[in-house]
């Protein structure tokens, strides 16, 4: 394998081949990872990355393909990280052709890649942090995060990214079903898609009463603090396999990330999601170590005792730890 300084060069001079190299060597947990990520640490901080969330259905896919072709109306590099479900056969992205997405396959300044969740949880792959981490040394002045759309849980996001997009559609159902279980806390920008169809402007309606109903508790529980540092989260209607909207949904995200420079959110963001990266590093490397300090033979003794009822589970955790 090449060298990771000189892999990443290559990567940050435009080559394709050699960004989807170390994207791949972070997917696979190669043992050059940790040297990748020591090669891009100095090159960082500069994307603008954007989640896109949402129920199956609500065409997230062309929604991130629209933004991509207005991104690119303005000369801007852009990442996509598409994340798929597993495929039982194989572990790969089971949706990895994107469909929606090849009218910028062959686009040099766009970079797309489908990432399989291989059973991570919260609509995300488990390395999609680091991945973002090389796009964004990489050059890339935007990049769309895209989740997986298995329900209503995909609430990672909004720690990944700096503007967090939650797509809802009429003609689902429960016209704000998206809207709950903790997805209305996270959205900084609604976009009701496919508004054009019947019923687009009462999800509009709904939405508009639930962030109302949201900002009289927020202005309760805080009335004190200094609202230029509160974003009212926009509702934004589009068409995206059109391209109705599209400008008023870039103009939203152009405004949040100015509200995120001017109040010093952004520096709070990056710095949560790092907090949460090493956490999820740390944790792992210590699940690899207890696999490997005593084996699992030890592990398999503590969870026989703990099922008998001789020991609770958190002493037998200090037990494991402690050796």
């Amino acid at each position: 394998m090449p060298d990771a300084t000189a892999l990443l060069a290559r990567a940050r001079a435009g080559d394709s081949r050699a960004t989807a190299r170390l994207v791949s060597l972070v997917e696979d947990a190669a043992p050059e990872l940790r040297q990748v990520m020591h090669a891009t640490a100095a090159y960082g901080g500069h994307a603008h990355v954007v989640g896109l969330t949402g129920a199956p259905g609500v065409g997230k896919s062309t929604l991130t393909a629209a933004l991509v072709g207005r991104y690119r109306d303005k000369g801007l590099r852009v990442g996509v990280l598409a994340v798929d479900p597993t495929s039982p056969f194989s572990g790969g992205a089971l949706l990895g052709d994107r469909v929606r997405m090849q009218a910028h396959a062959t686009d040099d300044q766009v970079f797309i890649r489908s990432m399989a969740t291989r059973g991570h949880l919260g609509g995300l792959a488990w390395s999609t942090p680091q991945a973002l981490r090389i796009l964004d040394a990489v050059g890339f002045d935007v990049v769309l995060v895209e989740t997986v759309g298995v329900g209503q849980a995909e609430v990672e996001v909004a720690g990944l990214a700096d503007c967090a997009i939650v797509v809802v559609a009429p003609g689902l159902g429960d016209s704000i079903q998206a809207a709950k279980a903790g997805i209305l806390e996270i959205a900084d920008i609604f976009a009701v898609n496919k508004s054009d169809r019947p019923g687009a402007q009462e999800v509009v309606r709904d939405l508009r009463t639930m962030l109302a109903m949201a900002g009289d508790d927020r202005r309760n529980a805080a009335a004190a603090e200094d609202r230029s540092q509160h974003w009212k989260p926009r509702i934004v209607s589009t068409v995206a396999s059109t391209g109705d909207g599209i400008a008023d949904l870039a103009a939203a995200i152009d405004s949040h990330a100015t509200f995120l420079d001017s109040s010093g959110q952004r520096d709070v963001r990056r710095r949560a999601r790092a907090r949460e990266e090493i956490s999820a590093i740390a944790v792992a490397e210590l699940r690899r170590r207890v696999g490997g300090l005593p084996g699992e033979s030890r592990l398999e003794e503590l969870a026989a005792r703990v099922t008998a009822g001789e020991l609770d589970p958190y002493a037998a955790a200090d037990e494991l730890i402690g050796g």
